[in-house]
């Protein structure tokens, strides 16, 4: 509870004071933060001239800062800390005495953040030897340098943590301006090609025109959300002078790692265990770093093999800190084809290093005995050291198990120092139970979390994604506790990076167009999707709350536009309503607003704030768990220091139970979303819809790396459940096409790229039977397009030279280079005509008959053979439409060939336009011909079979029947037609 009287000033403890009306100075009317007059008045003229808790901007105004340049007072907004401030004076929400959060301690007069303190009292001796003494003399006193120089330190630690750098005006303008062309080209070119249809192939024209037509409106989904690209720089340096001052404790946030693993035996130990080392060796304050993995499939390897690797921690960690190293995963350290006594100048460096591969190659040996050992399971299953059995023996009925590895007392390396924290969490799984598999099992790593450590941000990665840049987790930083920059972000999303990848990239594994382009360009409207891994969380955007501060909800009276990061609203009428009731009806009618948004309370009456912030809410909400919802209150993180580590332990126990969620909003408004393979793709989506922004970070040492399918039926696999994932959104009630309108939170721009993610898979259908047309032409001697004229020839060659411009534009903005460019157009014909495909026929079944179907977890390579799997072929129905094609357009260059010939020379016209839109085709489908062919350059004989089969049956019915031939009058098919080219 505050005292009465003035409250002091949250920068340097001294008094507020009071205004020149005679109430209690206010110099933030955002967040309400005390601050004296004094500090106010260095902040607007030396300072960063905003609030030091919300970063929004102070007045510049010689009256009081209660008033704007307008005359009216700013508009009050709540934040957490008074939210709990307020709920405590009223007696609602009973909170342990022995636990604060740090709001509570800024309400009671004390200081939130020693940094924040120390920098105003460096800038008000700043201001106090502004003006030099003078000696008796009237000689000016000089200061010394030591000083100057800690003054200019403090003033570098004020300035932003990162800035924004925009594209050059010379490559983005002609960039936008080729694309406002394109678009108007396109226009053209659909007027003549629907003005001028081709009557002796009418059949195949109408289909021609209706999948250009879906490209068409497939590239604007995927075009305009890249009108806006940026680039972001990090000033590592400078979070460490605001965070990390010498002599004092550590001011950085606590973050909590998510590690998660299903079956040890396609996702190897040995490559889990490296990226738990390569997060314990992260270069972060020890005592702020806790990582947990998810066991979600109960292995007893896994369990064993997270043993290995934390006593092998103890040897690796400060060998890392020691010599900084870089990646700090240990395979792929010592694998580096590099010269690694490069910048180590140590002379022990050679010596220790030697010791360590032979210590790591040791860890290895037992790591792979384990992995040998757990090839055979025992009838009478696995047992522990002690005699007792293992409780998950049966992985679909087990009890929930939490093991603590490493903690932060106690669990020191050979040098003594202090290990961050390593926690082995399976959570109960039992029969009749919807377990809603990773996002399942991510949602209890939140709670258990939460319930052990309470860190304010969560870093997840896939088992198969390591740690390769130790200051990736101080890049994000960067921006998370940036208070200018930070208050609004949900997430920091890192690019994805991969190892083991063929040089030519023949499927397209490193996705470098989506991440170097696509992720670039939302960036500058709304923030990247989430992509699953490599990903900085802020945990009240989990816990379904909305951002600080939401944007002016408009009424229905007033007109609302926004294109892209602008939003222009004009109103020709005076509300009827005031803002109280605007706000009330936009929480009716907002479904997806936050569970409960602190900034609108003050908004409510009474009994609404009652039942807002009442515990039996919080409790449908969060599920029965006082202490998790006590820690989904505390805004910057923690837990009690008397609370008892064995207590904490039994509630972590109860709140991965499997019964927990019963009716509650997890998987729903909270955490993880369900309904979908992709839960990454829904959960990203749910929290920009409720107003958050998210942040790309592309460091210049990829934060993280892993592991990709390089094999042709693994990618593929792959990409069906992506695509799969996609659909089930589709057909869901969180589909970006009608969800999310409520609130006007969501970009248009934003919302044009996540509709562009759900319905990029349908785009199969269309483009299996544009690519089946060139080998109807060939075998018919019919055409999608008339005889030109020298107008249409105009358009046809304007598309073209648009279509390349823009690439070549795009490639010189983002910096993607044009093999990459040219792989990534190969899978997506590829990965459409198969792998899409089936991901829509299967959703669909999903939705109309309940058939639901599980996805195959991807298996890691763990050989060291260099390339070894990309010549693995592994039969799947996957791969049968685009052989099917490929034979096809064989057949049809063949066949078009053979009658040019036979016809004469007026016949090798007409076929040149054929032919060349028929090896289109086959370009695009030649990686996935040499992924047939294999190492042995022999393509599977059940492959061919089915591919010669279907293409014979094909062919013969479009020879025999052919239905796009113009019928007589009486509708009846013209007898007597036997040539190709009838």
């Amino acid at each position: 509870m505050m005292e009465s009287g003035a409250p002091l000033c949250g920068a340097c403890g001294a008094p507020v004071g009071m205004d020149s009306k005679g109430s209690v100075f206010m110099g933030c009317h955002e967040c309400n933060y005390p601050i004296c007059r004094a500090c106010y008045d260095y902040e607007l003229k030396e300072g960063g001239r905003s609030c030091l808790r919300c970063g929004a901007p102070y007045i510049h105004s010689s009256e009081d800062p209660a008033k704007e340049g307008n005359g009216k007072v700013a508009g009050r907004r709540v934040t957490m800390g008074a939210h709990l401030q307020d709920s405590q004076e009223v007696g609602l929400i009973t909170m342990p005495s022995n636990n604060h959060s740090a709001a509570e301690t800024e309400s009671n007069g004390e200081v939130g953040n020693p940094i924040w303190k120390n920098r105003v009292e460096s800038w008000k001796e700043k201001k106090n030897k502004k003006k030099k003494p003078a000696n008796k003399e009237g000689k000016e006193v000089q200061i010394p340098s030591q000083q100057q120089m800690e003054e200019n330190q403090v003033s570098e630690a004020a300035e932003p943590l990162s800035r924004v750098i925009l594209i050059p005006s010379s490559k983005i303008t002609p960039y936008r301006v080729v694309i406002i062309m394109r678009l108007i080209i396109l226009g053209l070119f659909f007027h003549y090609r629907i003005t001028n249809p081709v009557d002796s192939a009418y059949g195949l024209w109408l289909t021609s025109i209706i999948c250009e037509i879906w490209f068409a409106m497939s590239w604007v989904l995927d075009q305009f959300p890249k009108w806006y690209p940026i680039n972001r720089e990090t000033y590592l340096d400078r979070l460490s002078m605001r965070y990390e001052r010498e002599g004092e404790a550590s001011g950085l946030a606590s973050v909590d790692f998510f590690v998660s693993t299903v079956d040890p035996l396609k996702e190897p130990p040995l490559v889990t265990a490296n990226t738990v080392l390569s997060i314990l060796a992260v270069d972060y304050p020890v005592d702020k770093v806790s990582c947990y993995v998810s066991d979600d499939g109960a292995a007893m390897l896994t369990f064993e093999s997270l043993s290995e690797t934390a006593e092998f921690s103890r040897k690796w960690v400060p060998f890392c800190q020691k010599f900084s190293i870089e990646p700090r995963a240990p395979e792929f350290y010592f694998s580096q084809k590099i010269d690694y006594l490069k910048d180590k100048v140590q002379p022990s460096f050679v010596k220790e290093r030697r010791a360590m591969k032979r210590e790591y190659e040791e860890f290895k040996v037992r790591i792979n005995a384990l992995v040998a050992k757990a090839q055979k399971t025992p009838d009478e299953g696995w047992t522990m050291q002690d005699g007792t059995s293992w409780p998950g023996n049966n992985t679909r009925d087990h009890p929930g198990m939490i093991q603590v590895f490493l903690g932060h007392s106690g669990a020191h390396d050979i040098e003594g120092n202090e290990l961050p924290r390593l926690v082995y969490v399976s959570r109960e799984k039992r029969p009749g139970y919807q377990h809603h598999k990773k996002a399942g099992a991510m949602n209890a790593l939140v709670r258990v979390s939460a319930v052990l450590t309470n860190a304010p941000y969560i870093l997840n990665l896939d088992c198969d994604h390591y740690v390769n840049n130790s200051k990736a987790v101080r890049e994000a930083m960067c921006f998370m506790m940036d208070p200018q920059v930070g208050r609004d972000v949900c997430y920091v999303q890192f690019p994805q990076r991969f190892d083991g990848i063929d040089r030519s990239d023949r499927y397209a594994n490193r996705n470098t167009v989506f991440f170097d382009v696509n992720m670039k360009g939302l960036d500058g409207i709304q923030g990247p999707v989430y992509v699953g891994t490599g990903c900085v969380f802020n945990r009240q955007a989990l816990y379904g709350y909305g951002p600080p501060s939401l944007p002016k909800i408009s009424s229905r009276s007033s007109s609302c536009c926004s294109w892209g990061c602008c939003c222009c609203c004009s109103s020709s009428k005076k509300p009827s309503k005031d803002q109280k009731e605007i706000y009330r009806d936009s929480r009716r009618e907002d479904l997806d607003a936050a569970i409960f948004n602190l900034t609108e309370i003050d908004n409510y009456d009474d009994y609404e704030r009652s039942l807002l912030i009442s515990q039996m809410s919080f409790e449908k909400t969060f599920g029965l768990s006082s202490v998790f919802i006590e820690s989904t209150l505390m805004e910057n993180g923690g837990v009690a220091e008397s609370a008892n580590p064995a207590t904490l332990i039994q509630e972590a126990i109860h709140v991965i139970g499997c019964g927990y969620e019963e009716r509650t909003e997890w998987g729903k408004e909270i955490g993880w979303i369900y309904g979908s393979v992709t839960e990454d793709i829904l959960s990203g989506f749910k929290m920009h819809c409720r107003g958050w922004r998210s942040i790309y970070c592309m460091p210049i040492r990829p934060a993280f790396k892993g592991s990709a399918p390089i094999n042709l039926s693994d990618r593929l696999h792959q990409v069906l459940r992506w695509a799969l994932g996609s659909v089930e959104i589709f057909f869901s009630r969180h589909c970006p096409l009608w969800y999310g309108f409520g609130g006007g939170r969501l970009k248009w721009l934003e919302r044009l790229a996540y509709i562009n993610t759900i319905v990029y898979p349908f785009t199969s259908i269309p483009l299996i039977a544009y690519c089946s047309l060139p080998a109807i032409c060939l075998l018919t001697g019919k055409f999608i397009i008339p005889t030109l004229s020298n107008l249409a020839s105009v358009w046809f060659l304007c598309l073209f030279l648009s279509i390349i411009l823009t690439s070549v534009l795009e490639l010189r903005w983002s910096g993607v280079g044009i093999e990459d460019l040219w792989r990534n157009e190969q899978f997506w014909v590829i990965g459409g005509v198969s792998a899409h495909l089936f991901a829509v026929f299967q959703g669909i079944l999903k939705m109309a008959a309940g058939f639901d179907t599980n996805f195959t977890v991807t298996a890691k390579a763990s050989d060291d053979a260099e390339f070894g799997e990309l010549y693995v072929f592994k039969w799947t129905t996957l791969l049968i439409p685009p052989t099917t094609l490929l034979v096809v357009n064989l057949v049809g260059v063949v066949a078009g060939f053979s009658d040019a010939l036979n016809s004469g020379y007026e016949a090798w016209g007409p076929l040149f336009g054929k032919v060349f839109f028929a090896l289109w085709v086959i370009f695009h489908l030649y990686p996935f011909l040499k992924g047939l062919m294999g190492r042995q350059n022999r393509t599977p004989t059940i492959v061919v079979l089915w591919s010669v089969l279907l293409a014979s049956v094909f062919s013969l019915l479009w020879v025999k029947i052919d239905p796009f031939l113009s019928g007589s009058g009486d509708g009846s098919v013209s007898q007597g037609c036997i040539s190709i080219d009838c």
